[in-house]
């Protein structure tokens, strides 16, 4: 199937995908960063990051408060007072073990 897909509707695929995916992550404000991260090793920030440099290779300046804001929906230091809470030890530890790199 995906081989009879053209590169402009697998593109637009993709894209709303990532969209689903930034639209499910705002919601669930519940789920904390090193959650994800220890789970499924990428993050929030990993999103944005990968949105940025996505951005730069094909020449457009983007600033990291910038793509964090697409993935977000809102200033990072916003969704951080409203939405984070600190890591516990044991999920700092998990992070440890599951993140050697």
């Amino acid at each position: 199937m995906t081989d009879k897909i053209d590169e402009k509707t697998r593109t637009e695929l993709e894209a709303a995908a990532f969209r689903r995916l930034v639209a499910h992550l705002r919601e669930r404000t519940d789920v904390q960063n090193i959650d994800l991260m220890n789970l499924g090793g990428f993050c929030r920030n990993c999103l944005s990051n990968w949105y940025r440099e996505a951005a730069e290779e094909r020449g457009l300046s983007m600033t990291k408060d910038e793509s964090r804001e697409v993935v977000y929906g809102m200033p990072y230091e916003e969704w951080k007072a409203k939405h984070q809470s600190e890591a516990t030890p044991e999920q700092q530890e998990q992070f440890k073990t599951s993140h050697r790199h």
